[in-house]
């Protein structure tokens, strides 16, 4: 959406999040139900409805909920499917029309091969995507805030792999955060994201999961590789099975 084109990843996170806090508000009211928001995984967090951003009271507690923005939020409180007053995380976090009109994007993009072309669709779907990259085709780019995702210059997003910046965990509980991909990453066929902020420079071996989530990878780094453990061999003792069956 053109709104979130232009800005950071600070200002785009703290958009999405205040948009979702209004939701939150209106349909906790609507359902009768307490929602919260936090800054940590576990914690119970603030109730939404002290920072409704209609209120002067509530701008000013907005504020200084967003000191310092944080790379990824917590919404909890919406019950469990089979409470009669559980709200679904899918409808706080987006409109129908909305949601509907990013599924078949997300598709679509999931289809398309790796062409400038694609890279246009991409950021028409929301996606922050520089210059020179390449999103291959069966690259899956989560709909659920596509906006939150940010792909510098000239990277590689090999085929099949996965960029979610969602989790639901159930229980009436979902997080949410930023992915950001640094300039000239190679990320291989397979690879796994999640929020994440990932430097210049860093490579992935095929099928790697970057995980845990919320953390970051240092410019530089070649994800999914570890040393092999070999045994070396004393020339001068001869070679017995233990040692043979270490080198195979």
């Amino acid at each position: 959406m053109k709104k979130y084109r232009h800005k950071s990843p600070e200002e785009v996170i703290k958009l999405v999040s205040i948009e979702i806090i209004e939701r939150a508000i209106k349909l906790g009211q609507k359902k009768n139900r307490s929602l919260f928001i936090s800054k940590t995984s576990g914690g119970k967090g603030v109730d939404v409805r002290t920072l409704n951003p209609q209120t002067a009271e509530g701008r000013e507690h907005l504020e200084q909920f967003f000191r310092p923005i944080r790379r990824h939020y917590t919404i909890s409180g919406l019950g469990t499917p089979e409470e009669r007053n559980a709200i679904n995380w899918r409808v706080i976090n987006l409109p129908f029309g909305r949601r509907a009109l990013l599924a078949c994007q997300g598709l679509v993009s999931f289809l398309l091969k790796g062409t400038p072309g694609k890279n246009k669709f991409c950021r028409w779907m929301g996606v922050h995507v520089g210059k020179g990259t390449e999103i291959m085709q069966m690259v899956w780019l989560d709909h659920f805030r596509p906006e939150l995702i940010f792909i510098a210059d000239n990277t590689l997003l090999g085929a099949l792999s996965r960029l979610t910046v969602h989790s639901y965990e159930g229980g009436g509980k979902f997080r949410y955060g930023l992915i950001e991909i640094g300039s000239n990453c190679k990320l291989a066929s397979g690879t796994g994201i999640g929020p994440i902020k990932i430097g210049d420079n860093v490579r992935t071996l095929p099928g790697t999961t970057l995980s845990p989530y919320f953390s970051k990878i240092k410019s530089g780094s070649v994800v999914g590789w570890a040393t092999p453990h070999v045994k070396e061999i004393n020339q001068e003792e001869p070679l017995v099975a233990e040692d043979a069956a270490s080198i195979n």
